[in-house]
């Protein structure tokens, strides 16, 4: 489960095939306790949560990356190397 970026105390990490249980693009963000599953490209919460000003920040960079997460994607379902993402400045 490699890391593609770290901003604001959150983790936020892509798994190598993993499009069998949400069948969606999606990342798995986690910070402190919190953990949530999120929707590429609209940004909709799947699974778990994240405090409210986290969240914020997390579709904010979403927005951002859009294009490189779902090459990512492509990349992660294929069992092939990810790239890092630029964290939220």
């Amino acid at each position: 489960m490699p890391t593609i970026s770290m901003f604001y105390g959150l983790i936020v990490r892509m798994y190598y095939f993993d499009n069998q249980q949400h069948n969606m693009p999606h990342i798995h963000v986690h910070y402190q306790d919190h953990s949530a599953i999120i929707e590429i490209p609209s940004g909709k919460v799947l699974e778990g949560n994240l405090p409210k000003n986290k969240q914020k920040l997390v579709d904010a960079w979403i927005e951002i990356h859009k294009e490189n997460l779902m090459a990512n994607w492509d990349l992660a379902i294929n069992g092939d190397s990810v790239f890092k993402i630029d964290p939220l400045k």
